[in-house]
């Protein structure tokens, strides 16, 4: 492939649903006030846990910037599938209310809610791994650990205590979901506890299935240390100097190359980190492959956490990466 083969700006999407060609369809129908195809699509995505946990999630950060879900509820108050998008859109408000610096009476408030809303869910689909994930979501609003379920003993001694209640729990019905493992990362990381991250991924990524997502989350964690470094220019070696991480990337291309088919491909935004992170490591003919396949859909993670001109960062790496490709 050569440079000519590099999109132009203009032709790359970012869009919630990614790659997903139905979820596509219901978010835009979503936006524009409309609920019916969600309430289709989540009807039919029911008993695939994992499918079942994206699209929510999906559908849940666009509900949350509108009203659509009142007018749902006021025409379809039993909607099947309503009460786990209402729980995944009170904590996706409460998540965004947080990034605002609001008022902690309100955001208590909202995450009161919120907490409501997870709690209801978890008994009106008892297979519904989604409750389970979004309390998960809300732990890392409690650094402290000041509720007792985050602060439960860990299955492995070498692992600090944490919301593991949560973590198995989503479990149950999807043991290698790849939303609550984001999550548990997501929690050792608002406690500042980078060691713990690490050793989290160590001890359960080689459990993972082949070629699942999960194998993506060091690749997460990586971006994650550079872009909370005060001395970004010594953590950036760490991808070209450190060989466990060149040797770690390269283990995530080759579960990215052994997903299921279209079926098991992964996530727009893990497709972004494995190409980011196979162009740091120079090895850009693999990232020129990854590149290849998630084009037309980018996402702004991890360009955003490495720098303020996330676009023109994004445009280097595909233009050197399908160069080296010829």
């Amino acid at each position: 492939m050569d440079t000519a083969s590099v999109p132009q700006s203009g032709q790359l999407v970012q869009h919630p649903a990614g790659h997903d060609g139905d979820l596509r369809g219901a978010v835009e129908e979503l936006q524009l006030g409309r609920w019916m195809s969600a309430r289709t699509l989540l009807a039919r995505t029911w008993g695939d846990p994992a499918l079942w946990t994206s699209r929510t999630q999906a559908l849940g950060a666009v509900s949350a910037r509108t009203d659509i879900l009142e007018h749902w509820t006021a025409e379809e108050p039993n909607g099947f599938g309503l009460v786990t998008l209402q729980a995944r859109t009170a904590v996706e408000l409460v998540l965004m209310v947080r990034q605002q610096r609001a008022d902690p009476r309100e955001l208590a408030a909202l995450e009161h809610s919120a907490r409501q809303w997870c709690w209801r869910a978890a008994s009106t689909l008892a297979a519904d791994p989604v409750p389970w994930i979004s309390l998960l979501a809300l732990a890392q609003l409690d650094p402290a650990q000041t509720r007792p379920e985050h602060r439960v003993g860990a299955p492995d001694q070498m692992l600090p205590p944490g919301p593991w209640g949560l973590l198995d729990q989503a479990r149950r019905t999807d043991p290698w979901n790849r939303e609550a493992f984001h999550r548990m990362l997501r929690f050792w990381l608002a406690r500042g506890e980078g060691g713990a991250a690490t050793s989290f991924l160590a001890t359960y990524l080689p459990g993972a299935p082949t070629g699942s997502p999960l194998h993506a989350l060091p690749l997460h964690l990586y971006v994650e240390r550079y872009h909370r470094a005060e001395r970004k220019e010594a953590v950036q070696l760490q991808w070209t100097d450190e060989e466990t991480v060149r040797a770690t990337v390269l283990r995530a291309y080759e579960h990215w190359q052994a997903a299921p088919g279209e079926k098991g491909r992964w996530p727009v935004v893990d497709e972004n980190h494995l190409a980011h992170a196979l162009w740091a490591t120079r090895q850009r003919q693999q990232a020129a492959e990854v590149f290849a396949a998630l084009t037309p859909f980018v996402s702004s993670q991890p360009w955003v956490s490495l720098t303020d001109r996330p676009n023109e960062l994004l445009r280097q790496a595909m233009v050197q990466s399908f160069a080296a490709s010829r």
